[in-house]
């Protein structure tokens, strides 16, 4: 029988109650073993259920528990799934994972696939990892949103590009997943003369059968780092590639909306700095269902600090005088530096220093703010005038922590810098109350950086 240990029982809970405690071991409900947290959470549901507990001492509790449908028992696992995270039996040709530097952290190598976290956390998974039986279970427990790293709906060319005998086969679970009515989202990885052209616009029109079940879907260029060696030959994009593919995703987009309403297939905020385009205008993007993805941030961005300045200056006035750092990666900048000169018209006296990093960490193809590393922050900001304190996004630090990708962590950074780091977070708001001098909103929502997987890693993975 599978046991879970609980770690932590909040204060005013049914479990608390009942006199469970951290240490005592939970056993079963209704007679029935718990797999992971969704056979607890659905087990749950029941207003009467009869929870089997083991505590330090060896002795057997059950208890009866009545309760709300939807009624929280208040109790914490050691383990947040219940269960070890899946890792990924792919080997893609376009894996950001394998180009990672060495000596890194070792949760920075774990490749987590587990549909548990997609519906979660929002990860991607290519499907590889199910079984019939694991999909009837997702149907049964009816678990939505599924984010699907699809790249291809060609099964012999998803092979190719999972090296993955059975990533071809799991193509199939997308019908089930349409039949039960699964809410279930997109994205395609596009690599340069591999799944692009003809195969995109196949993809794309195959995927737009399952609309509006399946509700967006992404496309995202590879990111290519300077750790490539001995990895498959893949060439980046550049301006004139990015201008054929936004224009072939945004004619099927008039296609799509005729037909279902929707946009349905994104192409990310990179694709329009790389073709030096305007993002579209904030309708197109069916209420940003791809953010995690980068897609739709600069517009955003945008929408909420244009929206916000007017009430800044109701509420804090405009006669602030302030000197202050920006740091972000080379593909915001631009954006950034026309959205801060918009600041800068409403408060003439606020000094704004805004800086690009250039990523030598991972090598100057990447160009995202998630991606920049304290390292080349201290490096490349060590001469430059800083102002009173640098605000940086919270995608640069690992998920609910103030430590970069590198171990850096926030405070080795102001020590170097000898100045004030203020982390920011991703939303317009709180960007201008901090440029302010002013507190950020009360929202506790961590930012996710969506590059790390936030479990532990086991010796065994």
């Amino acid at each position: 029988m599978k046991e879970h240990t609980i770690i932590k029982v909040k204060a005013g809970s049914i479990g608390e109650e009942l006199g469970i405690e951290p240490g005592d071991v939970l056993l079963a409900i209704n007679d029935k073993e718990i797999e992971d947290v969704f056979d607890f959470d659905f087990l749950c549901m029941e207003e009467y259920i009869e929870v089997l507990i083991r505590k330090a001492d060896g002795e057997e509790w059950l208890l009866e528990v009545e309760k709300e449908a939807d009624e929280d028992m208040g109790l914490i696992f050691d383990e947040g799934l219940m269960d070890q995270a899946h890792s990924c039996k792919n080997k893609c040709i376009f894996c950001f994972i394998d180009q990672n530097p060495p000596c890194m952290r070792p949760t920075l190598y774990f490749k987590d696939d587990d549909t548990r976290l997609s519906f979660l956390q929002g990860n991607y998974v290519t499907l590889t990892n199910l079984k019939d039986a694991d999909v009837e279970r997702l149907i049964r427990y009816h678990m939505e949103p599924i984010n699907i790293s699809v790249h291809t709906m060609e099964p012999e060319l998803r092979v190719f590009m999972l090296k993955n005998p059975n990533s071809g086969r799991v193509l199939k679970y997308l019908d089930d997943f349409h039949a039960a009515g699964i809410t279930m989202n997109g994205q395609i990885v596009l690599c340069k003369n591999v799944n692009d052209g003809e195969h995109l616009e196949y993809t794309m029109n195959e995927l737009l059968k399952y609309a509006p079940v399946m509700q967006s879907v992404s496309v995202v260029p590879t990111g290519l780092t300077k750790y490539r060696d001995k990895l498959h030959p893949l060439e980046p994009f550049g301006k004139e590639d990015a201008e054929k593919v936004i224009d072939q995703i945004e004619a099927f987009q008039k296609r799509a909306y005729e037909q279902t309403g929707l946009h349905f297939v994104h192409a990310s905020d990179e694709w329009y700095i790389t073709a030096e385009r305007e993002v579209p205008e904030e309708e197109r993007y069916d209420g940003y269902l791809q953010l995690e993805n980068g897609v739709g941030m600069i517009r955003l961005l945008s929408e909420e600090i244009r929206s916000f300045l007017p009430q800044a200056a109701m509420i804090y006035g405009t006669d602030i005088r302030r000197s202050i750092s920006i740091a972000c990666g080379k593909s915001a900048y631009p954006t950034m530096q026309r959205l801060m000169k918009e600041v800068g018209r409403v408060y003439p006296e606020v000094d704004i220093h805004l800086y690009w990093i250039r990523n030598d960490f991972f090598g100057e193809r990447i160009t995202v703010s998630g991606l920049i590393t304290g390292q080349d922050l201290m490096a490349q900001l060590k001469e430059k005038e800083k102002g009173e304190e640098l605000l940086l996004p919270s995608s640069m630090f690992r998920s609910g922590t103030e430590i970069f990708l590198d171990d850096v962590t926030r405070t080795q950074v102001e020590t170097a810098l000898q100045t004030k780091v203020t982390i920011v977070k991703s939303n317009g708001m709180d960007l201008i109350r901090a440029i302010l001098g002013q507190e950020q909103s009360g929202d506790d929502t961590e930012d996710v950086n969506p590059y790390e997987y936030s479990g532990e890693v086991k010796d065994e993975t």
